[in-house]
């Protein structure tokens, strides 16, 4: 019974070092709240007006089998995100991944607000939504 009770202890203790080592927001199951949400409607308004930049975090793999037409596959462009984002830092950058329940867009987003974007924000349904939403996907880089 002793050596249950240690073993509960240690592995409580583990639990509690990760969660302290992550700070606080960076859990798996925590959205980013600095970047505000878009809806799919509000992304198609904005493909239709020519003032949206969309920025795929689910890698280049699922980036090559189906994305947003014209968004750009983060994974492929992080290094060199600079050269591919508009001029104008005010420009709306909008970043997705999976769903709602997918966290990558948040290094995308971030990157793109740690390169002074000011008009970042998150499309929530992500690539399954768009596509649930019979909306047209694009294949290939």
């Amino acid at each position: 019974m002793k050596k249950i009770i240690t073993i509960t202890a240690l592995a409580v203790a583990v639990l509690t070092l990760n969660a302290v080592a992550q700070g606080p927001g960076r859990g798996p199951k925590q959205h980013d709240s600095s970047f505000l949400d878009i809806s799919i409607d509000e992304v198609k308004a904005a493909i239709a007006a020519k003032t949206i930049t969309l920025l795929d975090a689910n890698g280049t793999q699922s980036f090559k089998q189906g994305h947003i037409p014209g968004a750009i596959d983060f994974a492929a462009n992080k290094i060199t995100l600079a050269k591919v984002l508009p001029a104008d830092k005010k420009a709306l950058i909008v970043a997705y991944c999976g769903g709602p329940r997918c966290h990558a867009y948040t290094a995308a987003a971030q990157a793109a607000k740690a390169l002074g974007y000011t008009n970042v924000k998150h499309l929530t349904a992500g690539i399954h939504g768009w596509m649930d939403a019979n909306e047209a996907t694009q294949k290939g880089s």
